[in-house]
């Protein structure tokens, strides 16, 4: 903090100097310790602090010290304040708007010189974010955070903290996750003492997602993702650690470099300083005797954009995370040589893993250590190389933007009119908020033999964060790589494939021949008055978008990006609205909801709305950008489905993202868990039951006996089976989503086979990928969707038919060629001409089972509609008669000689 004084007289002077004698009194007021407030020290076993408890630290921290300010930046899913702490010496603190600054100047490099850049590299100082809990059951992370700033605070004078305090300014979260830390360290002392100290949570711990807050990064579905990315964008950090747990047994742990393969469009610059902190980190742990550090291996791959710790690589920020062994909460436990696999019980010394662990007693404090360990080893890196990090970000971003002045994609084009007018703003919105500069077009241009209208959408590539729309635009292509010569594939980390104009079904084109000067000049960039998040009404800003609140307005870009006005034409009583547009199931819900009456036309394959004045549906579609048609054709069998999801005790995340899209589009439902299925009489209360992409054995098994508290034992079980197969018999429509399908393929009995059950790896793998597969939208399910779609599969089933079938394909792959659109596959011959998705005739009811998953992390806008129209499916839509003869032929012939093959 600076100070101007002025001098008038002697005693003007003297109550000055005890004006600074009182505040360096204030300033050396005792620094508060940790136990002081949780009631315990922090790696105490058993014991966890809360977000709550931790926040209440850091606020004492702050009204203690000069050296840390809280800064607030929103709130959590479930209401909480959050907060990150600013951590370095008052000199840098008081000329924080001045580092920060610069910080931005360097990560957005156009116009500066590299004079210039060198200059401010010089003059700023490096803003390293470090974290803990992302994944709440990783539990070391969010107490070492704690720890972490008690030791920078307290030990303010030792020379190397001195010089991290001197030399860089540290944005601390104390939890990436606060919504989980408290629920974690709740449900785990609520145990603690008890046979079921170290159960597994019965739900998940982020709201809707669980561990996939990790999976969330590009898409920003989810109010924490958005949170930290407009922080992000706030203050552009030059370094950014995330701390996980648990390494590969019985490491102690996993540092940088990553496995084999990392994303494609991984800036060079900024791949080396990742591995030059893993390196500085692992010898910050030997000089210090902590012994098991270890390096790449086969797990950790960096090839998934969607990772919160990972993706800001492509945005130029040497981005990491850590995984330091974990038992299970802060129960300790004791190793022996008899618990480690055969290729480390002889402790061999390895190039990337130095100091093999002997084993014995693993306590929740010891991975604190190792924790603090790395993050000050991080930071003493950033103290030292402090100008080189800020410089690199500007080379990064320099680099990226001449070469795509000089190599394809010079932009991408995107049309506005598309099958469904809103997804690409869904798009385009996003990528905004990630700081990529978006364009339209102020007059018709044509290029590369094509003509694009005026306004059409441009994404320039010679920006600096151009390598994150192309890691999210292009193909991807994951390399082949084996265990062994001919043997099974390195399977990915995560989805191997994630396209997302194919995800989105959206017409995208890359310019592949440099821009001319005429389309240069056609191309302005877009901007409209941003929203402050923590002034403006927090109503829902674009309601055309399913992001509610705020959402993507806080960034003027993604605010310029609007949705076409919705209209009705024709005239009549009767609105018809297509499920090719998303939207159409917003207006669907609310007109249920406000008491209409909706039907699905099997004839134009349309919902047809009445009942509601066109005084209500009007300023519905203008805002939702859906297109309706008013007629006064009121055919069509009734839509009204009383809908239930099934949500098990295992924290279901695909459950979870299922209620997220539910919620979105309006839909109403109950959520039924087993004692609800095992009470029978299902078609008394429900007419579509839900089921998530969940193992057979998880549906059927749930946690065994013991393993959690009796509450939350067991799954369906057989009689589960019997009566959600009695439901269907009874009229009811179950819909399987992906690996749930072999569940009701069991439990009812029905007369078809998963062919692709059972094949070897090294034979058949497709791992989180994008195929393409063949349609029938004469069927409601399917409604809207085009004749050939791209579905993402990850572990997927692959039905043929058996004697006794009734029913239809509801979706097949082709007999010849490979599926593959993104990503990784391997045996095309196991899918070929089998299909994708049918309609098993059960009784008097329906099986829907989908081989694919419709909803996959909120990301396939493009297949949304299938998971919509599957739970409309019931009461009188489900006893119609749909479907195109001869769309595909059962196993006995389409199918026949593949089974040969396998066997």
């Amino acid at each position: 903090m600076k100070f101007t004084f002025l001098y008038p007289s002697k005693w003007a002077f003297l109550f000055t100097l005890l004006g600074y004698w009182s505040l360096a009194v204030a300033q050396q007021k005792p620094i508060p310790k940790p136990e002081e407030t949780l009631g315990f020290p922090v790696g105490a076993d058993f014991k966890l602090a809360t977000y709550e408890q931790s926040l209440a630290y850091f606020k004492k921290l702050d009204e203690a010290s000069d050296k840390l300010q809280l800064v607030y930046v929103g709130e959590t899913s479930e209401g909480r304040p959050w907060y990150f702490a600013l951590i370095s010496s008052p000199q840098n603190l008081a000329n924080i708007d001045k580092y920060r600054s610069i910080a931005q100047r360097l990560a957005h490099p156009d116009g500066l010189t590299d004079e210039e850049a060198k200059k401010l590299s010089i003059e700023g100082k490096p803003l390293v974010h470090i974290d803990g809990g992302l994944h709440a059951t990783e539990v070391a992370g969010a107490q070492h955070t704690i720890s972490l700033a008690y030791d920078m605070i307290s030990k303010a004078n030792d020379p190397k903290i001195k010089a991290i305090l001197d030399n860089v300014i540290l944005l601390l979260w104390p939890s990436l996750n606060p919504d989980g830390q408290t629920m974690v360290g709740d449900w785990y002392a609520s145990n603690v003492g008890t046979p079921y100290e170290i159960a597994p949570t019965p739900f998940l711990y982020q709201k809707y997602v669980g561990h996939d807050n990790n999976r969330d990064a590009y898409m920003l579905n989810m109010i924490e993702s958005r949170v930290v990315e407009r922080t992000w964008r706030d203050w552009e950090p030059n370094i950014i650690f995330v701390h996980h747990q648990t390494s590969p047994f019985p490491t102690r742990i996993w540092l940088p470099p990553f496995a084999e393969p990392i994303a494609p469009q991984t800036p060079p610059i900024i791949a080396r300083e990742v591995n030059m902190i893993g390196m500085a980190m692992a010898q910050a742990l030997e000089t210090n005797g902590q012994k098991g550090a270890t390096h790449m291996g086969t797990g950790f791959d960096a090839w998934y954009p969607g990772y919160i710790d990972f993706m800001p690589v492509m945005q130029n920020i040497p981005a990491f995370w850590t995984e330091t062994a974990l038992y299970n909460y802060a129960t300790p436990h004791f190793y022996t040589v008899r618990d480690f696999p055969k290729d480390k019980n002889e402790f061999r010394i390895e190039s990337l893993y130095s100091s093999p662990w002997p084993g014995g007693w693993w306590r929740i404090s010891d991975a604190i250590a190792y924790m603090q360990t790395a993050s000050l080893a991080t930071l003493d890196y950033a103290a030292k190389y402090g100008d080189v990090l800020l410089y690199n970000r500007y080379q990064a971003g320099r680099n990226t933007i001449r070469k795509y002045e000089q190599e394809p994609p010079y932009a991408y084009f995107i049309p506005q009119k598309q099958r469904d007018p809103v997804r690409p703003v869904e798009l385009l919105r996003r990528l905004a908020f990630h700081g990529i500069r978006i364009g339209q077009l102020t007059k018709e241009v044509a290029f590369d033999g094509r003509t694009y209208p005026k306004g059409t959408w441009v994404i320039p590539m010679n920006q600096e964060f151009a390598e994150l729309t192309k890691q999210l635009m292009d193909v991807q292509s994951y390399p082949d790589l084996r265990e062994f010569p001919g043997g099974p594939p390195e399977q990915p980390y995560d989805a191997a494939g994630w396209t997302l104009p194919l995800q989105f079904e959206l017409n995208v084109i890359p310019a592949t021949t440099p821009l001319t000067a005429d389309v240069k000049g056609a191309i302005q960039l877009i901007s409209a008055t941003a929203k402050d998040w923590q002034k403006d009404d927090k109503k829902d800003a674009t309601p055309a978008d399913f992001v509610g609140g705020i959402g993507f307005d806080t960034n003027p870009v993604s605010a310029a990006i609007k949705a076409p006005e919705g209209r009705i034409t024709g005239s009549g009583t009767v609105a018809l609205v297509s499920p090719a547009e998303n939207n159409a199931f917003k207006v669907i819900s609310r007109s249920l909801k406000a008491g209409g009456t909706v039907k699905f036309n099997k004839d134009n394959q349309r919902y047809a709305i009445s009942g509601v004045s066109k005084a209500s549906l009007e300023p519905w579609t203008k805002e939702l950008g859906v297109t309706s048609e008013l007629t006064t054709n009121t055919a069509g069998a009734v839509v009204k489905p009383r809908i239930a999801l099934y949500k098990p005790w295992t924290a279901s995340m695909d459950e979870g993202w299922t209620q997220w899209v539910l919620e979105q589009f309006e839909v109403p439902f109950a959520t039924i868990s087993n004692a609800d299925v095992l009470a029978g009489d299902l078609s008394d209360r429900f007419d579509v039951i839900l089921l998530a992409s969940d193992r057979p054995q998880t549906i059927k098994n749930g946690f065994v006996k013991g393993m959690v508290p009796p509450a939350y034992e067991g799954g369906l079980g057989d009689q589960g089976g019997k009566n959600l197969s009695a439901f269907v018999s009874q009229g009811g429509t179950l819909v399987c989503l992906n690996a749930s399908c072999d569940f009701a393929i069991e439990a009812l009995h029905l007369p078809v086979k998963n062919v692709v059950a059972g094949v070897a790896r090294k034979d058949y793998f497709t791992g989180g990928s994008l195929l393409e597969v063949e349609t029938d939208p004469t069927h409601p399910v399917m409604a809207g969707m085009p004749s050939r779609a791209v579905v993402f599969v990850d572990g997927s089933p692959v039905f043929a038919t058996l004697d006794g079938f009734k029913g239809q394909a509801l979706a097949k792959f082709a007999p010849t060629g490979s599926p593959l659109r993104s990503g990784y596959m391997l045996g095309e011959k196991f899918l070929q001409g089998y299909a994708a998705s049918l309609d098993v005739q059960h009784g008097k009811g329906h099986a829907i089972l989908i081989g694919f998953r419709p909803q996959w992390r909120g990301q396939p806008l493009g297949t949304y509609r299938v998971l919509l129209n599957s739970v409309l499916y019931g009461g009188d839509v489900s006893r119609g008669k749909y479907g195109t003869p001869d769309f595909w032929k059962s196993a006995g012939t389409a199918g026949k000689g593949k089974e040969d093959e396998k066997k």
